[in-house]
């Protein structure tokens, strides 16, 4: 096994969902930090820390929300950060275990969704902000940043932490005096930093939306960290993937509350940003948003590479899919194309309803990080045999019902507290005033009642099943054939 900081096979990436054998393990911890924390320090996050103030609630109750959504959502996300070295597999193929090698397939749709639904947003953002500043039309830009993002993740992992770690340096620099004059140059409305000015239902869905949202990023997050080598301790992979995340995630929604509160009614994303960087001095917007631009051309890029292998996967529940290059460069083909189609058919009511689209992805994966953070280190306690997940007749089955129904029971139970905007708002959520506690209902109704239904599998038996097929597991991946 190596640990050396540099990949031991140059040029594009070929891997994609299936085992990283250990001999190909490389990269460096800390890196993980950089990378969750660009991937959350882009202007689609910022659009996240608006809720509370659209909602009517003050601004200082609104910043609490955002610590406290961030602290909370974080926290699940960064415990599936340390699945990646230990399993050496992305995220969603994980899947398996708990809900089949086709029951995963309920989750792959959803994920897949997300990672589209994503990127209409963010490629319309970036090509905003670059019309803005360059000029030559929002629909130009989209195709620019699309095509520039799907060459970063056709070369796939690598350069994706490369990239993140570049981005975030010169973040530090840009927002840092961007974040310095909103601080200074803004004024605020009478009442913004109000104690007595607390409203529980902005309150709630300020907190709500963040946690879903950090929550959302569950999906992604071993696809990052697959290729570090086993010996890394779950514990400094959780707090490298929490911290980074946390702090990109609390600074953009902060400033997104800030200039919600600072613009009121004449808020827009772009605009706002633009003309507060313009209170620093004048063209310093621009240089913002040049760089606001940078930032979500990776992001864009981190998605189409989750999307590929979240295909790849769905495919590979009907036919085994050997993985190659070609195979990469398809998926990453079509989940670009779907993502450009669906950013130059959009209109402005999409980008009004982006946050009601969140709430509805993350509501339903709020039940899916229960079922599988509890399987992980409560049911199975990491011990997984990697060759049966490729295995159409192994020992995961086809149809997990376990993990099925209790991802089902939880999500149904969410339902009656769902608060969408003028969507749906669920009896409960009305009796409470519109507040949205859902995710403090699906989680732990999902987590309990998965525990409950698996108490009868044999872990031990899984565990000697593994270590018996451990070698040829290493030797399949090393002539690159299944897994």
């Amino acid at each position: 096994m190596t640990t050396a900081s540099e990949p031991r096979v140059p040029g594009l990436e070929i891997r994609s969902i299936d085992y990283v054998p250990l001999d190909e393990r490389h990269g460096k911890l800390w890196h993980l930090g950089p990378l969750w924390f660009m991937s959350n320090a882009q202007i689609a996050t910022l659009a996240v820390g608006l809720i509370g103030i659209t909602e009517g609630g003050n601004l200082l109750w609104s910043l609490v929300a955002i610590v406290g959504g961030t602290v909370i959502g974080t926290f699940f996300m960064a415990f599936h950060s340390a699945q990646g070295p230990q399993l050496g597999l992305p995220q969603m193929i994980q899947s398996r275990p708990q809900f089949g090698y086709v029951g995963a397939l309920l989750v792959w749709l959803f994920a897949f969704l997300q990672y589209a639904g994503f990127n209409v947003f963010n490629t319309i953002l970036a090509g905003d902000a670059l019309h803005t500043t360059l000029h030559g039309g929002v629909k130009s830009w989209v195709v620019v940043v699309t095509l520039a993002a799907f060459a970063i993740a056709l070369v796939g992992y690598d350069v994706i932490h490369r990239a993140e770690r570049i981005l975030t340096y010169t973040f530090l620099v840009v927002f840092g005096i961007f974040t310095v004059g909103v601080l200074v140059n803004l004024h605020y409305p009478p009442g913004s930093f109000d104690l007595g000015g607390f409203r529980w239902t902005p309150f709630l869905a300020q907190f709500g939306v963040v946690a879903g949202y950090q929550i959302s990023w569950a999906i992604y997050v071993s696809d990052y960290s697959r290729y570090l080598p086993p010996d890394v301790t779950v514990r400094k992979t959780f707090y490298w993937t929490y911290f980074g995340s946390a702090l990109g995630g609390v600074w953009l929604m902060t400033l997104g509350a800030l200039l919600a509160a600072w613009a009121g009614r004449d808020f827009e994303t772009i605009r706002s940003i633009d003309a507060a960087g313009d209170t620093v001095f004048d063209g310093f917007g621009a240089i913002v948003l040049l760089f606001a631009a940078l930032g979500l051309v990776s992001v864009t890029a981190l998605n189409m590479y989750g999307g590929s292998l979240t295909l790849i996967s769905g495919v590979d529940s009907f036919t085994r899919v050997r993985p190659t290059l070609a195979v990469r460069l398809v998926t990453l083909g079509v989940t670009a194309a779907l993502s450009l189609v669906g950013a130059l058919a959009a209109t402005s009511h999409f980008l009004q309803n982006f946050n009601d689209f969140l709430l509805l992805v993350l509501y339903l994966f709020i039940p899916w990080t229960a079922v599988n953070l509890m399987d992980y280190y409560v049911v199975r306690r990491g011990h997984y045999a990697i060759a049966e997940i490729f295995n159409p007749r192994g020992i995961y089955g086809r149809w997990g019902l376990h993990g099925i129904a209790a991802y089902l029971v939880g999500f149904a139970l969410m339902v009656p507290f769902f608060s969408v905007g003028d969507l749906y708002v669920g009896p409960a959520a009305r009796a409470l005033g519109g507040a949205d506690i859902s995710l403090f209902v699906g989680l732990p109704v999902a987590a309990l009642l998965y525990w409950l239904l698996t108490r009868s599998i044999d872990v031990e038996a899984e565990q000697r099943l593994a270590e018996a097929e451990a070698e040829g597991l290493e030797q399949a991946a090393r002539e690159h054939r299944e897994p």
